[in-house]
């Protein structure tokens, strides 16, 4: 069965403090109509610094689409690799052991995707598979653990690598003055994230069950609108209601799996922000502490699109884990509204949970 390893998490340099974004605002939309409203926005997300691939100064310029997603390219093949092998290390594998590599990405577009880079720089084999996933936003992180779960279901020996690499200031449009674009502003981070999922062995998440639920007539409500200038982020103020219809599609999922989804030991959730975390304390009858990791990686980075699930998993390896079989949750949320969610239980080596092996044939 097939363990989700320790991820491994790469920030920029350039920080950016939540005093410096108020300020910010309060500068640059000065006679904004809905400055207050903005400004209690941001404040509200809980963000206290965030991470930027360019120093402010050159993050609020927009020198154009062409060039941005140059720099994003430049920037990607500069700072995956570490990130990549780090990722390895932890699962105690080279990239000649790799089968699959599912990279996401939201925040720039390269065809032939990064994946064709790294297996023709880093030593993967030429048959490694690619599974570039670009349009599934903040979902996207936890698409590539579901995709890295049905892979290696399929192939039991196999590995896959899961790549996420998101530079969301790349997509700060000066021109943008709505305050779903003001808060935005003020809740996105970049970051960078990588972790291998293993056939067999290795000590993390034995990945038991997958699911994904798109909640109808939503599509509209998180998207891009793509112009000559680049990417420019919608957001619906309706965004921050989704946990209601989405909880239940968690506990269904749970339930299929004769689990308690308001009853496990560990939840790695998506922090798109407080409120998202708040409601999904409220209908899954959890405590907030249970989201813990999830809030961690909000104070400190911000929301990094794709990359957030593999980042409060991390933290979770950093707090020394879980017990050995301790049942766990795994959810991603993005456009569609799209929730993508895995069920799994933690193991160390090659540990395998008795009741895991028993459910393997209808997990999926």
């Amino acid at each position: 069965m097939a363990t989700l390893c320790r991820p491994a998490v790469s920030v920029p340099e350039h920080v950016i403090t939540m005093e410096e974004t108020l300020d910010l605002a309060r500068s640059r939309h000065a006679d904004h109509p809905q400055l207050p409203l903005a400004l209690r926005l941001i404040e509200n997300t809980g963000v206290r610094t965030r991470h930027l691939v360019q120093p402010i100064e050159e993050t609020l310029k927009h020198p154009g689409f062409e060039e941005r997603n140059k720099l994003y390219q430049t920037e990607a093949k500069a700072r995956v690799p570490e990130v990549v092998r780090q990722a390895l290390d932890d699962a105690e594998l080279k990239p000649a052991d790799i089968d699959v590599i599912i990279y996401v990405s939201c925040t720039g577009f390269m065809m032939p995707s990064l994946t064709a880079w790294m297996i023709n720089t880093m030593g993967f084999p030429s048959n490694t598979r690619q599974i570039p996933i670009a349009q599934l936003g903040c979902a996207a992180g936890g698409a590539a653990i579901n995709r890295a779960h049905d892979f290696c279901t399929a192939y039991p020996e196999a590995n896959a690598l899961i790549v996420a690499c998101e530079f969301c200031s790349l997509c700060y449009q000066p021109t943008d003055l709505g305050v779903g674009s003001l808060l935005s502003n003020g809740l996105f981070g970049d970051g960078l994230a990588a972790a291998v999922v293993r056939g067999r062995g290795g000590t993390g998440v034995l990945l038991e069950r997958n699911g994904s639920y798109l909640i109808p007539e939503t599509e509209e409500w998180i998207a891009y609108d793509v112009r000559a200038t680049g990417f420019h982020f919608l957001l619906d103020k309706r965004v921050p209601t989704t946990m209601e219809p989405l909880a239940p599609a968690l506990k269904a999922l749970a339930t299929a799996h004769d689990w308690d989804a308001s009853d496990l030991d560990f939840y790695i959730i998506h922090a798109g922000g407080p409120r998202i975390l708040d409601d999904l304390c409220k209908f899954l009858q959890v405590p907030p502490e249970a989201f813990r990791f999830s809030r961690a990686t909000l104070t400190e980075y911000g929301n990094i699109a794709s990359a957030v699930v593999l980042d409060a998993l991390r933290r979770l390896f950093d707090d020394g884990g879980a017990d050995h079989s301790a049942r766990g949750l795994l959810a991603g949320f993005g456009p569609g509204i799209t929730a993508e969610m895995s069920l799994g239980r933690w193991s160390v080596g090659d540990r395998e949970p008795a009741q895991a092996a028993a459910q393997a044939a209808s997990s999926v």
